[in-house]
Parts: structure tokens; C-alpha cells; sequence
């Protein structure tokens, strides 16, 4: 039995929507090959250039494996769906991601998950340290958010809008990872170095500890924090990771872009 889908499919306004829609669907999917989803909930957003702040989330109520580029919902910043849904749009999805969208004009794609190794290291006191080449590509990004129960309240906004502030990475204290990027392919590739640096950590923990940790010159950690600032992420994700993926996503036969 398939999902219920949209009366009329939501079509996009413009050539450039569509392509938005196509990208987020795929980020959606590869959320759920990577086995990062966690069944209906988390969401990832779009926004759809323009004035009015709109953006594209998740239908709530499907699978990540199952959205499509038309099933996806448009919402502005009152929270009103712009098109027709067989599904609402999850209320704690909407407080993040209405709250970024709104103060950030490049912030093109939020990502937020509820990954067990992520969620792991925003939940430990030290939070993500310093230990490999992957997490100090990512260190100087990222930022942190404490929790406050499920994001239900808009008055949360402005606490975590301050923040994120110019970052692009945060943990959420007791909840999980959020990225953002100028594209779904920069967002997704920022939350793949971010999970990963997750990753390596808890193993690290269950091999040896806090004690077996083999240091890192200082130099050397400087040395990366210098490349995460050299804005050559961007291009890595839109040129060489991102048509990778979606080349992959094409060999499994996936209809993202439908």
C-alpha cells in the first residue's frame, strides 16, 4: 500500500522551485539510505528565494523514503501550507525551521535529525572534541543549542536563532545535529562530516575511553580550522559530492524527482 499523495500534485511555481524540490527530495532519501531517519519524525527545509520566506518541508506522516519533489509541503512563516497535502506539517519541524529560515536569507536548506550517535555526543557533557581530521573540520562551525523539550513553543525562536548565530553546525543539547547550507547539497554534506565526527567519537569511547585518546598537535588542529573557513566545502558538495549522490540515487532506481 503506497502513501497517500496530494489530490493534485504540488507543482512548482517556477523552473528554479522545482529544482529546489528535486534536490530536497533527494536529501530526504538519502537521509533514509544512510539509515539517519527515525520513522516520521525529523524534517529537512528548502527555502524558495523570494521575499516571503516560504519553504519546503516534509509531508508529516510519510517516510523519508517515500517523499517525492511534488509531495513536499510549501509553508510561509505563520505556518500556513501553501498548496495541497493529504498531510499537515509536524509542529516542532516547523518552530526550527521557521525560526532559521527567518533570520538567515542564506541559509537555503536546514537539516535537523535524531541520529543515536549524534544525539550520543549532544547529550555528553564534553561534546564533540577534537579527536580526528573529521571532527576538526567541523569544530569551528559548530555551535550549541540547549534543550527545552519538544520544539512546540515559538518562543524558543529567538534563543535559538542567537545561537546558531553565523554558524552552519549545532548540536542540540539532549536531542540531536542541525546543519545549514546555502544548498540541500552543502547542508547534507555539513551534516555527513557531522554524523561521521559523531561516529568516531563514541567508537573511540568504547575502544578506550577518555584516557586512551591520542592527542593532536595544536598546530595541527589550527592548520584544519583554517580549511573549514576557506569556503571550498561549498564546492566540494555542489560540484563533486552532490552529483555523485544523486547519480547513486538514480542506480537505485529512486522517483525523488516526481
Amino acid at each position: 500500500m503506497t502513501a497517500p499523495q496530494p489530490t493534485e500534485p504540488n507543482q512548482a511555481s517556477s523552473e528554479l522551485e522545482h529544482h529546489i524540490r528535486c534536490d530536497l527530495a533527494a536529501c530526504y532519501r538519502l537521509v533514509a539510505l544512510y539509515g539517519w531517519d527515525d520513522l516520521v519524525f525529523t524534517h529537512i527545509s528548502a527555502r524558495i528565494p523570494g521575499p516571503d520566506h516560504q519553504f519546503l518541508i516534509n509531508p508529516y506522516g510519510m517516510l523519508f523514503e517515500e517523499i517525492t519533489a511534488s509531495s513536499l509541503v510549501k509553508v510561509d512563516l505563520d505556518g500556513k501550507s501553501i498548496g495541497v497535502s493529504a498531510y499537515p506539517v509536524n509542529p516542532a519541524g516547523f518552530t526550527i525551521h521557521s525560526a532559521i529560515h527567518e533570520v538567515r536569507e542564506d541559509a537555503g536548506c536546514v537539516m535537523h535529525l535524531h541520529t543515536p550517535d549524534g544525539t550520543a555526543v549532544a547529550t555528553s557533557k564534553e561534546g564533540l572534541l577534537p579527536l580526528n581530521q573529521t571532527a576538526q573540520l567541523v569544530l569551528p562551525d559548530l555551535v550549541y543549542h540547549d534543550y527545552e523539550g519538544v520544539a512546540l513553543d515559538h518562543a524558543e525562536r529567538p534563543r535559538l536563532q542567537h545561537d546558531l548565530g553565523e554558524r552552519n553546525t549545532m548540536l542540540l543539547r539532549n536531542h540531536g545535529t542541525l546543519t545549514v547550507g546555502r544548498t540541500c547539497a552543502e547542508a547534507f554534506v555539513r551534516m555527513y562530516f557531522l554524523e561521521r565526527a559523531c561516529t568516531m567519537q563514541v567508537r573511540t569511547r568504547i575502544l578506550g575511553g577518555v584516557e586512551e585518546d591520542y592527542p593532536t598537535d595544536p598546530r595541527v588542529i589550527d592548520k584544519n580550522a583554517k580549511l573549514t573557513s576557506s569556503g571550498q566545502l561549498g564546492k566540494l558538495s555542489d560540484h563533486l559530492i552532490w552529483p555523485a549522490l544523486l547519480r547513486k540515487l538514480d542506480r537505485l532506481g529512486a522517483d525523488f524527482r516526481t
